[in-house]
């Protein structure tokens, strides 16, 4: 098996930024079938799936041993056509999801599914 694409993460705008046209905008990017996908995690992230097409599809995402040698993937979580899901409160810096490289690994069923991944700026969220 291959490495994982690397998913980039799109920092959002902080509240006090100037946002001039465009400037909130996010992109979203194909999964990637046969080796998943992986990002690169500091608990402030936040990831996004829509499934583009007219069928429903899957996406899972891959836990880690905790400390306790526990894991509990998201397995085949359905989505139907046109539907989006967001994952992140908690999963994102949690042990048992990211992994010793500090990043998650999700795969799909379908290239049909778009991926994106917002990631809050520094300082945020605050205490």
């Amino acid at each position: 098996m291959a490495a994982p694409t690397v998913i980039v993460p799109q920092t959002v705008k902080g509240p006090f930024e100037a946002i001039a046209a465009g400037g909130a905008d996010f992109t979203f990017a194909a999964s990637t079938l046969t080796d998943g996908d992986t990002f690169v995690c500091t608990g402030r992230e936040l990831l996004i799936v829509n499934n583009t097409d007219v069928a429903e599809k899957t996406i899972t995402i891959t836990s880690v041993d905790d400390d306790k040698g526990r894991s509990e993937d998201i397995t085949s979580y359905a989505l139907a056509a046109g539907d989006f899901a967001v994952f992140g409160v908690g999963l994102t810096n949690s042990k048992g999801w990211k992994s010793s490289a500090g990043t998650i690994r999700i795969t799909t069923n379908d290239a049909d599914i778009k991926v994106a991944v917002l990631k809050l700026p520094d300082g945020y969220p605050q205490p």
